[in-house]
């Protein structure tokens, strides 16, 4: 075995959301002719990324919730996305082969359209959005003693705006405490102590992060929120505060998935998308849920129409052993003593020894404490269709068609 140094690697997500055939194969053709279709555009490389993210949440997803994992799920495929696009600015041979064909992008897209999607993302993601808060951002730390190559670095900010630092981690408590107040100020303190136990051997240590605080465009009335049941299961039910709205609503009735799709807007123009499978249809959701499935959706939700619509407050904090979980997807170079980095430090000896991802949601009434919010709106005089999210439901948080975060929420008293 080659003598391998370590690559740190923290893929992390904060949001506060307060309102405020195996089917992976088979749908990348989909997004491979999207791809093709997309050439006439103007913005190819932003279609492009947009596509491929949308496949690799869906497959990410159903890696995540499948087996013995039916807790509750909160990611973010684009952070996760992107900080492994942002090594493939360094990666070579076989962990380059691996991470791209992981990631679902089409062999025929270079990779300079690529990473110039990824910098047009970012751009999007970066500016402002009025009544909302959105910072994505990417820091690499170095090794005080190592020279990275000029080459990636230049890419590393021209593309993904990234921060370098040097860094001596051979004291690892001080630059943990370094670290740990870097990334506390870049989440608005909402992660204050994200690395634990930094090995002093770290060379490098890549960061991505995601904050999104939201308001809903039609927030809901604190005073009707009311303790309510939520069936976990057949077997499980507990009381949970329910939110309480009534307006018209974006939503429609999926029936090849048997699910009801809500759709809420943030100001700012994110939206979130909620949808309710029938009683024992999940599993059916979760197996048939595609790209080609969600952009139905929009055309499903386009109407709205009278609604009384249940939503439960939650919190949800997902912490991801990333290494895990995209070994079995297909990046296994990566995480070996085959793995080729060369392209940061012009040495091979490189491999990434740990990819963490943290994920933090809350969804409540407004979005801000300390605001006052009334849910009344004029709504025609029709019967109101109810639909009650008081059992497991999916959800994603969408912005320009990409997918910024998705999720299931099985218990929405249970965090983690």
């Amino acid at each position: 075995y080659r003598n391998m140094k370590t690559l740190g690697f923290v893929c992390l997500l904060i949001v506060g959301i307060h309102s405020n055939s195996d089917p992976c194969e088979s749908d990348h053709q989909v997004v491979r002719n999207q791809n093709q279709r997309g050439q006439e555009n103007q913005n190819v490389p932003l279609k492009t990324i947009e596509n491929s993210v949308c496949q690799f949440a869906c497959c990410l997803f159903k890696e995540i919730s499948s087996g013995e994992n039916n807790g509750n799920v909160f990611f973010s495929p684009l952070s996760i996305s992107t900080a492994f696009a942002m090594l493939t600015l360094g990666a070579r041979s076989e962990t380059l082969t691996q991470i791209l064909r992981v990631l679902n992008f089409n062999p025929q897209i270079s990779e300079n359209e690529i990473h110039e999607g990824y910098g047009q993302l970012m751009q999007m993601i970066n500016r402002n959005h009025e009544g909302s808060q959105m910072n994505m951002g990417n820091v690499l730390y170095v090794l005080d003693r190592l020279k990275p190559q000029s080459r990636f670095l230049n890419n590393l900010r021209n593309f993904y705006g990234g921060e370098v630092y040097p860094m001596n981690f051979k004291r690892a408590d001080q630059a943990q405490i370094k670290i740990n107040k870097h990334v506390a100020e870049r989440t608005n303190g909402k992660i204050k102590d994200l690395i634990n136990n930094l090995d002093p051997l770290t060379e490098l240590l890549l960061i991505s992060y995601i904050y999104f605080n939201a308001q809903w465009e039609k927030p809901f009335d604190p005073k009707n929120t009311k303790k309510s049941k939520f069936f976990v299961d057949g077997n499980k039910a507990v009381e949970v505060p329910m939110m309480f709205g009534v307006g018209m609503f974006k939503h429609g009735y999926d029936e090849e998935l048997s699910s009801t799709v809500v759709q809420m807007d943030y100001k700012g123009g994110a939206s979130a998308f909620f949808i309710l499978p029938d009683k024992g249809r999940m599993r059916k959701l979760e197996k048939r849920l595609s790209c080609e499935r969600m952009s139905r959706w929009r055309t499903l939700v386009s109407k709205r129409s009278s609604v009384n619509l249940y939503l439960p407050k939650f919190s949800l904090y997902g912490t991801y052993d990333l290494k895990n979980i995209l070994y079995k997807m297909g990046i296994k170079d990566l995480f070996t003593d085959k793995a080729d980095l060369s392209g940061i430090t012009g040495q091979p000896q490189h491999r990434v020894s740990q990819a963490i991802h943290k994920a933090v949601v809350n969804v409540d009434e407004t979005g801000t404490e300390a605001a006052a919010a009334t849910g009344m709106e004029i709504v025609p005089m029709s019967v109101p269709v109810v639909i009650r999210f008081n059992r497991p439901f999916l959800m994603t948080i969408t912005m320009d068609n990409n997918i910024l975060f998705m999720g299931k929420v099985v218990n929405p008293l249970k965090k983690d």
